[in-house]
Order: structure tokens, then sequence, then C-alpha cells
């Protein structure tokens, strides 16, 4: 990266840097930095490469530190003599390559595409994943069917799923249908049709057979995983996750750990949403790595041979089992089912057994 501001020095500290995370820059702030607003002085001394959106989204994902600590604030302001690290995330393939990769297709016409994402695969291309993605994948199976998503031949995401779930995803084929669905999914259904339902398999058992989660959700401690935060914080992103209980199991027994198969329904759509949610009022969804690792050891409670399944399983135990919005042309209701994947129901059916 070049240096735009020859006063202020630039250091491209190699050994902070992978190939992966990209470059990390280090700058010091100046006369002109006192009292101005990080996104602001870190904007002008880094553009054009970085825009000031790009740098409040790097803030926010805690790729910046002053004076050795994380700062997720973008209105923090500056002292002279200040010492400012920011990571720079290796920049993304411009063109992703199609990729000949099985889909599971519910649905496709002209528009869009609908798709029952297995666990494992990855959206979208990203450090670490550029290739052998639910994109390269689409580009390999649309070819000439993709008429452009901003001048592009490329799928439009317009959500995502975790790489290790499951379940229904719609992508857009055109321009138009990126836009509406985009839109859609933005509003999530307040005013027009729009429905997405998740199955999860958590520990214990809520209290209420029903409960609404209403709880900001921002960066934690290490850039990747969310958390639940004060909503004053400048990070914090209103979010809401409906709950309800479909299936109790180890209750009747009385069994050391219980389960519940619970159902999700999102009236926002914030990253990893119903999974901090869920671990917040504590029921993390079995199998989770990030957020239910303090109850890892209630699987030692559980009998033979699902307390072995339960330790073996890969992955978070959900599924986006629907998905129903209003199709960008026709204007019809369209509404897809996805059962829930083999490995989640052998789980949920060695639970039952409890």
């Amino acid at each position: 990266m070049s240096a735009h501001n020859e006063e202020t020095p630039i250091l491209i500290e190699d050994e902070l840097a992978d190939e992966e995370s990209g470059e990390a820059v280090v700058l010091e702030a100046d006369a002109d930095a006192a009292g101005q607003r990080l996104d602001q002085w870190l904007a002008a001394k880094l553009g054009p490469e970085l825009s000031r959106s790009r740098v409040q989204a790097l803030i926010r994902q805690g790729a910046v530190s002053v004076a050795g600590k994380q700062v997720l604030e973008t209105k923090r302001k500056l002292i002279v003599g200040e010492r400012v690290e920011i990571l720079v995330p290796a920049p993304e393939p411009a063109e992703p390559q199609g990729e000949d990769i099985p889909l599971d297709i519910l649905y496709e016409d002209d528009e869009l595409i609908v798709i029952n994402k297995p666990a494992g695969l990855v959206v979208h291309p990203g450090a670490g994943n550029w290739t052998g993605t639910l994109v390269n994948a689409l580009i390999h199976h649309c070819g000439d069917s993709l008429s452009g998503i901003g001048g592009v031949r490329r799928p439009g995401i317009v959500h995502r799923l975790d790489k290790e779930t499951s379940g229904v995803m719609v992508v857009a084929k055109t321009d138009r249908a990126h836009k509406a669905l985009s839109e859609a999914f933005a509003d999530h259904g307040r005013t027009g049709d729009l429905e997405r339902a998740y199955l999860a398999l958590v520990w214990g058992i809520p209290q209420r057979p029903t409960g609404t989660i209403d709880a900001a959700l921002g960066r934690a401690a290490d850039r990747v995983r969310r958390a639940v935060v004060p909503e004053s914080r400048d990070d914090a992103r209103h979010a809401v996750t409906h709950f309800s209980v479909v299936e109790r199991f180890g209750e009747a027994q009385q069994a050391f750990a219980t389960a519940s198969l619970v159902e999700c329904r999102l009236e926002t759509g914030r990253t990893h949403q119903i999974r901090v949610h869920m671990a917040h009022i504590g029921h993390p969804v079995i199998g989770d790595p990030d957020y239910g690792q303090a109850f890892r050891t209630k699987a030692n409670r559980l009998r033979e041979p699902l307390k072995t399944k339960v330790k073996a399983f890969p992955r978070q135990a959900l599924h986006a089992w629907l998905l129903e919005f209003e199709h960008p042309t026709t204007h019809l209701t369209m509404r897809f089912e996805a059962p829930i994947p083999g490995d989640m129901e052998e789980l949920v059916g060695d639970f039952r057994k409890l």
C-alpha cells in the first residue's frame, strides 16, 4: 500500500501479516490528527485504497488498535503521538472462477435460484476460502444465465448461512432480482412477504415454551465472534430472535443433561444471531465450537452411545428449514422447505431415546 502523506510514516510490519489476513499498517498520529475522529483520519491517510465506509467497517470488525488497545468506536478522538495500527485484509479475487461442485437445487428460473446448502460449504470466497464455495459452484452451474450483478456476471448473494449451518438459501441471477431480494432481506419481512425459520438442537429446556430474545449484538474481542453488547456501544446492532420449543428431551426421565429442539424465527439478520442469542439465554446450540464451549462437559452426563455421538458431532446443530419470500418479478409467494440433514436428524433421534 502506498503512502499518501510523506509527513506520516507508514510501516508494513511483515511479522504481523500473513497470507490470509493481509497487511498490518502502522501510523503515528501527527499534529493534524489531534481531536479528529479515528475513521476520518484513517480514511484521509489511506485513501483512495480504503474508503471511509471501508475503514469504518474494519474498525467495527476489531481490525484497528490505538496505543496497543483494540478500538471499536469509529468516533474515537485521536491524541498526537498515538500509534494507530490497522490490519487490512487481503483483497478478494476480482472474479471467482466457476467450479463443478454438486448443488441441491430446490428451484430455479431466469431470475433466481434456491438451493439447500449442505453443512461445510462456505457461501462466498474470502480469506482462507478462495475456492470451493457456493459462489464458485453457482458460477459454474448458472453460466450464461447470470445476466450480471452490478455489471459483473456473478450470483447475487442477498443472505448467508454460516459454513457449518445447513438449509435453504435464495440467490439472485439478475440485477433486478438482486435489488428486490436485498430490500426484502434488509427489511426482514416487516413490510413484505419474507419468513425464515431455523431448527436448532440446544442444551437444556427453556423455562417458557415460547419467547423473544431482544439483545443487541456487537463484536467480541477476537474480531470473528459476536457477543451481546450494550445498545449504547458504537458497534451495537439491534437483534431480535423469536423461539418456540418443538420437542423436549430427557425431561420425563429427569436426565442429568436435557436438550430441546427449538424453532427460531428471525426479526433481524445479524451474523451468528441465533447462536449468540441462544447461548445468551443459557441454551447454546449443541456442537457450537464458538458459543457452546462452556457446555461441552454436559455430554459426559449422557449415556452411551449418545455421549460419544455428541462429543464427535463436528458442527453446530442448526438448520434453516424454511424460507418464504415474494418473487421479484411474478410477485407470487414462494415457499421452500428443506428437511433436517441426516447427521442432525440422527442426533435428534438419539436424544429422543433419553
